[in-house]
């Protein structure tokens, strides 16, 4: 794996700081040695990144994303029931104290209200949503789509 090699000095260190995250924010980093080298005032951090080099050509899918907004992507009712599953993922993710990208994406959120997703089967063929998900969160996001949807689902006993 390559190692990549920074000098951030403590003094004037924005431009080697903003360097170094955007590298960071660019990578698959698999280790980091930092080490602080005390010169007086031209004292500085050493660190080496140890990183995985994606196939040539290919962006790395740790990339920072290009943001979407969803506000432009979706029709107003799409964009307000969308705004109402953000609010109880947050609700869920501060009671369970986790990021709340760990509950659902904003990705998988939209995908919910586009696909009118009113059923376990359904929330299973979203990217990324599997059982554990499902299991979990899925009741609860289910019995909300329903109720904004406004669509009947006969079989939502099934659903959750």
């Amino acid at each position: 794996m390559p190692l990549r090699f920074f000098v951030v000095p403590v003094q004037d260190h924005g431009e080697s700081e903003a360097e170094l995250n955007a590298f960071l924010g660019g990578h698959r980093v698999v280790s980091l040695d930092r080490r602080f080298v005390d010169q007086g005032a031209q004292s500085f951090w050493a660190i080496c990144v140890d990183f995985v080099v994606g196939p040539a050509g290919k962006s790395s899918p740790y990339a920072p994303k290009e943001r979407v907004d969803y506000k432009e992507k979706l029709t107003p009712e799409q964009f307000r029931v969308f705004a109402q599953l953000r609010d109880l993922r947050k609700q869920v993710a501060q009671a369970e104290a986790v990021p709340v990208y760990t509950v659902f994406s904003n990705d998988q959120l939209a995908r919910m209200v586009v696909d009118q997703t009113t059923t376990k089967e359904a929330l299973e063929k979203i990217d990324g949503v599997g059982d554990a998900r499902v299991a979990k969160y899925g009741p609860r996001f289910l019995e909300l789509l329903i109720k904004l949807l406004g669509i009947p689902n006969e079989t939502s006993g099934a659903a959750v």
